[in-house]
């Protein structure tokens, strides 16, 4: 698999999906495509698009961090390294923009090291895992449609699900940011026996709700452990879920926040979705990204993994 240049297109992520806290994530259709070359000396990063002129352009670079610990867990240093980053996921809004750009770096390693003869998925999501601090978003990230993840003391596993085709995602994204940071240390210490075995009994649903039985995905999205106690940081987002789901549409806060996600089911409700939005939102209608992160050939046709 040697080669001297490897472009990777990374899809943006929803991360709890309601009550799946840190445990269950979905791959959309909207994507960054980072393009690594392996130069002579030096290091050289250019973002497009989403980022431009915001994000480093050095070795502080999320990417790049990436792809230095991947380089190092694999044994290998180029001598230089270009990165051209096209994105447009939208940045701090709770839609794995951070985890795009870390399985975006680690696999750009795993393509260009001379010694590798394929890319090791389970090594991967370990490593991204690490680097990300959980897994729900690398996992989907890497391995597309929605995916149910957890560690292990051997470190993170996860298995995908075949999510039904009448699942359409739509995104509602709002034009403030949220960090990650802040919103976690929202959340209180301990929770009562009877919220987690509510979310303990959703999240089972879920599974089921997505893969085989659309219909209850209302039911399925009840949250009580970690939406309404982020409230203090968002409250147009959960305004929002509030009147979503009031109207019988399966909202949830995307990740972290502040993007809403609904799991809508068909053309008329993604409609109506969008007549909900606020009109200073941007209203993304989306489809599960079935393939997760991967490597693009020549005019974009996929490579194997």
């Amino acid at each position: 698999m040697s080669r001297s240049a490897a472009r990777i297109r990374v899809p943006a992520t929803s991360a709890n999906l309601g009550p799946a806290f840190d445990c269950a994530g979905l791959a959309l259709t909207c994507h960054d495509v980072v393009e690594f070359a392996v130069a002579d000396g030096g290091l050289s990063v250019e973002v497009r698009g989403i980022g431009a002129g915001e994000l480093p352009a050095d070795e502080s670079h999320l990417v790049v961090r990436a792809f230095r610990a991947a380089c190092a867990e694999l044994g290998w240093t180029p001598a230089g390294l270009r990165v051209v980053a096209e994105n447009a996921i939208p940045q701090g809004r709770g839609m794995g923009s951070s985890a795009a750009a870390v399985v975006a770096g680690v696999l750009g390693a795993w393509a260009l090291c001379p010694d590798v003869a394929a890319i090791d998925d389970d090594a991967v999501l370990r490593l991204v895992t690490e680097l990300e601090g959980h897994p729900d978003n690398v996992a989907a990230c890497l391995l597309g449609g929605a995916t149910l993840s957890w560690t292990t003391p051997g470190g993170a596993r996860a298995e995908r699900l075949e999510v039904d085709p009448g699942v359409r995602p739509v995104v509602l994204v709002p034009g403030t940011t949220l960090s990650t940071h802040v919103a976690r240390g929202l959340l209180p210490a301990t929770v009562p026996h009877a919220d987690a075995a509510a979310n303990a009994g959703r999240a089972a649903l879920l599974a089921h709700a997505l893969t085989r039985a659309p219909g209850l995905l209302l039911e399925a999205t009840e949250d009580r452990l970690h939406q309404r106690q982020r409230g203090a940081a968002m409250p147009d987002s959960l305004a929002l879920v509030d009147r979503l789901r009031a109207a019988g549409h399966a909202a949830v806060v995307s990740g972290a926040g502040p993007t809403v996600l609904v799991l809508a089911t068909g053309e008329a409700e993604v409609e109506a979705v969008g007549r909900l939005a606020p009109p200073t939102w941007s209203v993304l209608p989306l489809a599960v990204d079935q393939r997760g992160a991967h490597v693009l050939d020549g005019a974009g046709e996929i490579s194997s993994r």
